[in-house]
């Protein structure tokens, strides 16, 4: 993965300036603090010692310790999100350190191994808008894309998390199409719009169960106009000689099994379309000038 490539290709001798800084200016902090502490006492000692312990937690641990505790916790321990949450420290102590860029990275990757997509998203995001131009920016994307691609719910949902998917899913194929992901991009896609298909369909069927073939047909019309390369459109091609053949509109029903039967010839639904418009005296016969031919001829598939 890139993530563990990055993982590997990291510097082990980078400090941390802002913790030297730190430590440089504690001489006048400690000389201040005793003009204003009272001479003697065991109150004092007691009071110096909390300013101590307190000051030991504000100096930054070094990057490169935090980074390789959240690969140890990653890798060997299997805690992600605990990976994650030291990948994060790094980013919040180093904030403008090259540790930093790839504990960002680092840490969208634990947070998808862990399964906690939105804090991934988060993490890659903010990847994508900070380092645009790093080689690694195409991984954050991908990460953004599967992320929303894994949470893609069922038909019987709403499928706002698809379109996110869709969007996310193109950008990288947009953006990086010679990187490794485009061609994983490309599939899960195709996925992601099946089910979008899907879920027209889902709702075309319940129109045809109400009789309401107008509301019906304009659902089938998206799956054969927009999710063309999907498996549903066999049958939403013979919802579509269904429809119009209810509604007596028989020359599309024509149309729609001819077509069907044109690209789709082995298709058991092909076989269902052809037996409808033969029950009504009729052959397959598609007219050139229907929405259906014309939207087949568009991706060259009539």
């Amino acid at each position: 993965m890139s993530a563990q490539r990055i993982a590997l290709g990291l510097r082990n001798g980078e400090t941390s300036r802002r913790g030297d800084r730190l430590r440089r200016g504690l001489p006048m902090v400690f000389s201040l603090l005793a003009l204003s502490l009272p001479l003697g006492g065991c109150g004092t000692g007691a009071l110096w010692d909390k300013f101590l312990a307190k000051d030991d937690k504000m100096v930054d641990e070094p990057a490169d310790k935090l980074y390789n505790e959240g690969l140890y916790l990653m890798n060997q321990d299997k805690d992600t999100k605990g990976a994650a949450k030291k990948f994060e420290e790094v980013d919040r102590q180093h904030p403008y350190s090259d540790w930093a860029r790839k504990s960002l990275l680092m840490s969208a990757y634990a947070y998808y191994q862990a399964g906690d997509y939105d804090s991934c998203i988060g993490s890659a995001t903010r990847y994508v808008t900070l380092h645009p131009g790093s080689p690694d920016a195409a991984y954050a994307q991908y990460l953004i894309a599967a992320s929303n691609y894994d949470q893609i719910p069922d038909i019987s949902r709403d499928q706002g998390r698809t379109e996110k998917a869709i969007a996310a899913l193109e950008e990288v194929i947009r953006k990086y199409p010679t990187s490794e992901y485009a061609n994983s991009a490309k599939q899960k896609l195709e996925g992601a719009r099946d089910q979008l298909a899907g879920k027209e369909m889902d709702i075309g069927r319940y129109y045809m169960s109400k009789r309401d073939y107008a509301a019906a047909i304009n659902r089938f019309k998206t799956v054969v106009t927009r999710y063309q390369t999907t498996r549903h459109v066999e049958e939403a091609l013979a919802r579509l000689t269904e429809a119009y053949m209810a509604i007596g509109i028989v020359g599309e029903a024509q149309t729609a099994a001819a077509v069907l039967g044109h690209n789709f010839p082995d298709s058991r639904w092909y076989k269902d379309a052809y037996n409808l418009v033969k029950s009504g005296g009729l052959e397959p016969a598609e007219n050139k000038g229907s929405w259906i031919s014309k939207s087949f001829k568009k991706l060259g598939l009539g």
